[in-house]
This record gives C-alpha cells, structure tokens and sequence, in this order.
C-alpha cells in the first residue's frame, strides 16, 4: 500500500461514514463551539467525540452505533476546514500518507 492510498483510504471511508451520519458532525461543531463560547483556545477532537458518543448512547434513543476512534482526527480536520479561522483549535497529528490539501 502506498503512502497515499492509506490516507485517502481512510478520508474516503469517514466520509462515507460521514454522509449516513450526519447527526454526529452536527454534534461535533456544536460542542465544539460550546467550548470556543467558553473561552477555550484548544480542545481534544477526543474530548469532544467523547461527548457526541455519551449523547448519541445515553441521552438519546435508538439504534445504537459506533463511531470508530479512526473517524476522530477527521473531524478534526473537516472541522478546521470548514472555519478556517480555528485552524489549530484541534492538534492533529499527520496521517501516513497525508498531503496538505
């Protein structure tokens, strides 16, 4: 497997993942503004996707469903993407294979 395609692989399957769960990026940003409204000048996407899972498995009803540690850095980056002005909010550390986009 080349550099690249470990990377990619993973970003194409997050977002696939993304898509049918659209709820758990709309927690995401939301508690991850919480944080910014309270002052916070960096945060752990652990921290926060932390949060999502006790909401989506304990406050909430349903069907229960995981949301794989290796979807959490990408959050981290979608988020940062999308409010370029948080860029660094979130430390994460390089992917094998990850190119600046």
């Amino acid at each position: 497997m080349s550099n690249a395609s470990h990377y990619d692989e993973l970003k194409s399957k997050w977002w696939e993942w993304h898509k049918k769960n659209p709820q758990i990026c709309e927690l995401f940003d939301k508690f991850t503004f919480h944080a910014i409204n309270r002052g916070h000048k960096k945060m752990s996407a652990w921290m926060i996707i932390n949060r999502v899972r006790w909401e989506t498995s304990v406050v909430t009803y349903g069907n229960p469903f995981k949301i794989s540690n290796d979807y959490i850095s990408m959050y981290a980056r979608y988020f940062m993407h999308r409010y370029p002005q948080y860029k660094g909010f979130f430390r994460t550390k390089t992917i094998y294979g990850e190119h600046n986009e």
